[in-house]
């Protein structure tokens, strides 16, 4: 880390620079994203190969007025940092401190607010056309979309629509190929990508394409004496980008900065939708990270010189239950089947892919494919389960909906990373599956409390001939021994845990109905308050019996559930009080109807009142207790 970075306050302050100073610039940025990210965590290897992307871009581009994308944002770190930012990376996904991801609210220079994947293409075309409506038609209009992202259904739409604007707008869609997305690539596109990138055609288009860029200041002129409407350094006819008439541009090397800077300059002299193929490699210039880049894609903190250090061994998250469940289950029953949109590694599922081969299916970053395509082994006679997380399996809320509980299928859905998510913070909290799923008529939604009751939850979702959904939180619970057997549970049937404690006074009685994490959380607020706790096991269908027993015989009814608040599990035993005609005393907690930022799982957890102090107090509040 050296003296050319600190001279960077903004990408003004960037474009000061002679260009022969900017491979030195790369290296100290990319040494300090490294130095930074071992103190915070965060997504390291993405970050990394785009340093040179990001320099060149605001090197060349006029940001902020020049709008630019990044899709995801996993790979947005470089950006962050020359966008004034630097300092603020101490704080980086901590609570208080800046996002992991590209905000609108952060900065001008994030000109949209992303953390899911595909989005960018759509979020710069809709940018384009209204820069073009308002009179702005010689502002640049960039996304830089990986090509794991590339993959997700909403990206082809977008590059569909985008080749029929032609010559009325300046758009460049960056494709950042680094042959991976989390894990390594798989499908078509990726195979294809790959074609063109190896050696015979990368090579050579390289060399034509630095013949042609290098020398020839108007290629656009150029363009037009050859008789075509764009010249492309290599695309075969067939190729993705010539079908969307979108003028394709690469492959390029995307860790040759000089060169890049000069692509991008002849570019911006064109018009219309163009798509520039970069080719850059994920970890760039950290070895663990180069060698491992599944391993250094999201990496809590670590020792910069020795690497990430191995976990010491300790309970078994909630994945490592599924993945465990799932090669227990398969082993077992032949019609098991196992999909997941590019979540192999984080839905625990590595084991199993190894075991179970034939019958594993990554179907990359495309979670409506991922549903659908259950539905149909469904069909067939499969017993498909999908492991997907939260925050993702709403933009699958249509096929979920239509595709699998509307026909009644035995999908089970394995819900991961359900409630407060921590540092990645708003755009993957998963707090609203239970208000969007309870409403599908047929769909059992299991809450487990613990790593034993998830397995539990599995077994007894497995064994029915219907639409489930199991939800379970990021990381680890109280970490109770898990069964290793296919025992299963009542469905609809709560537990109590606790009665209300002998000799609570009349007035004061109070029953907390838990859903998921809560049950075990509120263990320590119902000891202080001598309250029952009953774990509820299933948001829906509710235990009704239950329900009406400890209404009729509490002076308060607590909800407690680690989702949003409206339309929720808590929502949900209201409904049933009423259809009863009863109206206890009744107070809820949950997710309130704000958007939640990042931070320590603790502290959001107080943050959204659900430690147990907040707890304690309001329970005291509404029963006029001291």
């Amino acid at each position: 880390m050296g003296n050319l970075l600190d001279s960077i306050r903004s990408p003004e302050d960037l474009r000061k620079l002679p260009e022969e100073k900017l491979p030195e610039l790369a290296a100290e940025l990319r040494a300090f994203i490294v130095e930074s990210v071992s103190k915070t965590g965060g997504h390291l290897a993405s970050s990394l190969g785009a340093v040179e992307l990001a320099i060149a871009i605001h090197y060349v581009f006029d940001t902020p007025d020049d709008r630019l994308v990044w899709d995801v944002g996993h790979q947005a770190y470089a950006h962050k940092i020359l966008t004034g930012r630097r300092e603020a990376m101490k704080g980086l996904r901590q609570t208080g401190g800046i996002s992991g991801f590209p905000r609108r609210s952060e900065s001008p220079f994030d000109a949209f607010g992303t953390g899911h994947s595909s989005t960018s293409i759509s979020a710069v075309l809709g940018m384009a056309v209204g820069s073009y409506l308002s009179g702005h038609r010689d502002r640049w209009h960039i996304a830089v979309i990986g090509d794991g992202a590339l993959t997700g259904g909403m990206a082809v739409e977008a590059l569909n629509d985008a080749g029929s604007w032609k010559d009325r707008i300046r758009l460049l869609v960056i494709l950042n190929d680094n042959n991976y997305s989390i894990s390594a690539p798989v499908g078509a596109l990726s195979r294809n990508l790959t074609k063109l990138v190896s050696a015979p055609a990368f090579m050579g288009a390289r060399e034509r394409s630095k013949r042609l860029l290098s020398s020839v200041p108007h290629l656009w002129d150029l363009a037009k004496r050859m008789e075509k409407q764009a010249v492309n350094f290599f695309s075969p006819p067939s190729s993705l980008f010539s079908t969307f008439d979108l003028n394709y541009f690469g492959p390029v090397d995307g860790h040759d900065i000089g060169y890049l800077v000069r692509v991008l300059r002849n570019l911006k002299e064109l018009r219309g939708p163009m798509v520039l193929h970069v080719v850059t490699k994920k970890g760039k210039g950290y070895p663990p990270a180069e060698a491992d880049p599944t391993a250094y894609h999201g990496v809590g903190r670590f020792d910069p010189v020795h690497g990430i250090a191995k976990a010491p061994a300790s309970g078994p998250s909630y994945s490592a239950v599924f993945g465990r469940w799932a090669c227990d289950t398969a082993r077992r029953d032949p019609r098991f089947y196992a999909i997941t949109p590019a979540m192999r590694e984080g839905s625990g599922l590595v084991e199993y892919a190894s075991l179970y081969p034939e019958r594993f299916r990554d179907v990359s970053i495309a979670e409506q494919h991922a549903v659908t395509y259950a539905a149909g082994l469904a069909c067939e006679g499969m017993k498909p389960v999908v492991a997907i997380y939260s925050t993702f399996a709403q933009r699958a809320f249509d096929q979920i909906e239509h595709d699998v509980a509307l026909q009644g299928l035995p999908v089970l859905f394995a819900v991961d990373r359900a409630g407060i998510v921590g540092p990645d913070g708003t755009t993957h909290h998963g707090f609203f599956d239970i208000p969007l799923f309870r409403t599908l008529p047929g769909v059992t939604i299991f809450t487990p409390s613990d790593e034993n009751e998830a397995r539990l939850a599995l077994n007894t979702a497995y064994s029915l001939d219907s639409t489930t959904m199991v939800r379970y939180p990021r990381g680890k619970g109280p970490g109770v021994p898990v069964s290793a057997g296919f025992e299963t549970i009542p469905v609809g049937k709560a537990r109590t845990l606790r009665e209300i404690q002998p000799g609570v006074p009349a007035g004061q009685r109070v029953i907390f109905l838990a859903f998921g994490s809560m049950a075990w959380r509120l263990q320590k607020a119902a000891e202080e308050l001598g309250a029952g706790l009953v774990d509820m096991r299933f948001a829906k269908p509710l235990d009704e019996e239950a329900v009406l027993k400890v209404a009729r015989s509490c002076d308060c009814l607590v909800t407690a559930e680690e989702g949003a608040l409206e339309g929720g599990a808590g929502d949900g035993t209201l409904e049933l009080l009423a259809s009863h005609g009863l109206s206890p005393r009744v107070l809820q907690f949950g997710i309130p109807d704000r958007w939640v930022p990042h931070g320590a799982t603790e502290d959001l957890m107080r943050l959204c009142g659900l430690d147990t102090d907040s707890v304690v107090r309001r329970v005291r509040e509404r029963l006029a207790l001291p």
